[in-house]
């Protein structure tokens, strides 16, 4: 279903409720938004894209012939919409690719069901159908290496031949009071505000606490009891989802290394706390599994997707927008994050089919890799720009990069790696945007790595810009999750953010002046590196 054409007949001049003082005022082209404002509302192509990246494509794992098609398939769409210089840029994964082509699960004994179940990412099938009895191992923890060997080794003969389940079931509380699916205006207002000086809104990533020299990592107790259960001959090991209402997250195997990892699933809570249970009663439970995952070499080589509106008088400098094109593989990877490439190809489609000529290149990226550590974005950065530290010279002609990466809901303001001079633009660039919820933007100053790709831009010190959203279902129900499809996206919030992207990027395609960055007194220094073992 269309937005109504009604949106058209907003005003544009609609700004900020908070007062802003500004050091100077932006020229807004408002012929151009209604344009945009126009092409969205009555010519959107969200919906097909997105049926496209993930009913024909999804799920879109890094390295699976999947992605590559995906990638293949976007070349092609925006060559036609009339983008130019569209390819595919090629980076080292290092490791093959890996796809699950069909898992079935049942408990034959002593009772009969389906279960529900998600392969974990790089570790091997079955070789055909197996069955088995189940055996449970629920390993201390915290756990020093001593502890750890101590208990795998009086627990070896126990799970040789078995399907192992690891670990107690999760006691997943009823959820009473659901977390708002919109964010609150008066809240969205307050962190955008430039005024507020503790605007709040996430934060950066929280080291744990350390826990001593002899405690081992998850990450360390999670390899040896892999490599355990590969030298005790077991048949399989299932995980717990841990989740309500039969959601499923499943990762990978750490080593992406698959003689290192018995066959391995994720069984929904639900099916996994009736089967402990069963277990806990003295039963013997017997289990049938078929799970066909295939690898593929050709994955060590990923590519990121480029096209681009060319500049004209200011061609060499780049305003880039963009979002990460893998998804995780338990479903089809819509909310995180084809929609996000979605809207993005359609911002560009937006300028593109408007006829508008940009004084700076517009360039769309779509990234692999990001599920695994943000790769083809880092990758990308590197071999394009280099860093403040270590500029190359394409780093200088750099003037934004717009990511969007939190699912369905629709844009609520802009974070940008800059100083305040950066915010004020981006800020009155968004204003016309505030009928649509766009409240302003705000800056930070942090160059640690995470979250999302505009990140590996921040870390270079260059401008990146977040994309900040109404949650709707993204937390709680479908990022990195089996629920993770089509049904769940909002076509009116993503439209919403689509215009308003459009209209930011094409603002600083068209400046005399590139954004601000910070100077050379001001960049903030690279965070210590922390290492997870």
């Amino acid at each position: 279903m269309r937005r109504s054409f009604a949106i058209l007949c907003l005003a544009l001049g609609v700004g900020s409720s908070a007062p802003v003082a500004q050091t100077t005022q932006e020229k807004i082209d408002r012929d151009t938004i209604w344009k945009i404002r126009t092409e969205a509302a009555e010519r959107s192509q969200i919906l097909n894209t997105l049926h496209m990246l993930t009913d024909v494509y999804g799920p879109r794992l890094t390295g699976s012939p999947n992605l590559k098609a995906a990638s293949d398939w976007v070349v092609k769409r925006t060559t036609e919409w009339g983008l130019q210089n569209a390819h595919l840029e090629p980076w080292d994964f290092g490791k093959p690719g890996w796809l699950n082509e069909r898992t079935s699960a049942f408990v034959i004994a002593p009772i009969k069901d389906s279960l529900v179940v998600e392969a974990l990412a790089w570790t091997p099938g079955t070789n055909g159908a197996v069955t088995g009895s189940v055996a449970q191992i629920d390993p201390p923890s915290p756990v020093s290496q001593g502890q750890l060997a101590a208990y795998l080794e009086t627990n070896r003969a126990k799970v040789k031949g078995k399907i192992v389940f690891v670990g107690a079931p999760a006691k997943v509380p009823v959820t009473i009071l659901p977390s708002p699916r919109r964010r609150d205006d008066d809240d969205v207002r307050a962190r955008y505000d430039p005024a507020n000086p503790n605007p709040g809104g996430p934060g950066g990533p929280q080291r744990p606490p350390d826990a001593g020299p002899e405690i081992l990592t998850t990450n360390q107790v999670a390899a040896q009891i892999d490599q355990f259960l590969v030298d005790a001959g077991a048949t399989a090991r299932i995980n717990d989802a841990g989740r309500d209402h039969g959601q499923i997250r499943a990762f990978n195997n750490r080593t992406f290394d698959l003689t290192k990892a018995v066959p391995t699933l994720v069984m929904r809570n639900e099916d996994y706390g009736r089967l402990s249970r069963l277990l806990g009663d003295g039963l013997d439970v017997q289990l049938e599994l078929d799970i066909v995952n295939r690898t593929f070499p050709e994955g060590k080589t990923q590519y990121n997707v480029v096209a681009e509106i060319p500049g004209t008088d200011r061609a060499q400098e780049v305003v880039m927008l963009g979002g990460h094109l893998d998804s995780w593989h338990a479903a089809t990877g819509a909310t995180d994050n084809a929609i996000g490439c979605s809207v993005m190809m359609e911002a560009i489609r937006i300028l593109r089919a408007i006829g508008v000529k940009p004084r700076r290149t517009i360039r769309l990226a779509l990234w692999s890799g990001e599920e695994q550590g943000l790769l083809g974005s880092q990758a990308y950065v590197k071999d394009h720009f280099g860093s403040f530290e270590n500029p190359k010279p394409e780093f200088a002609n750099f003037a934004g990069y717009f990511n969007i990466d939190s699912g369905t809901g629709r844009a609520r303001g802009l974070s940008v790696f800059g100083p305040a001079e950066a915010a004020a633009i981006l800020r009155q660039a968004v204003a016309p945007f505030a009928d649509n919820g766009m409240a302003g933007a705000t800056t930070t100053r942090s160059r640690r790595r995470g979250g999302s790709d505009h990140t590996s831009f921040n870390e270079a010190g260059l401008p990146g810009i977040g994309v900040g959203q109404d949650p709707i279902e993204y937390g709680t129900y479908t990022w990195h999750t089996n629920l993770d499809t089509y049904e769940r996206i909002i076509e009116s919030d993503a439209q919403a953010s689509a215009m308003a992207i459009a209209a930011a990027v094409y603002h600083l395609a068209m400046r005399d002046e590139k954004l601000p960055r910070f100077s050379k007194e001001q960049m903030p220094s690279l965070p210590t590196p922390t290492t997870t073992q």
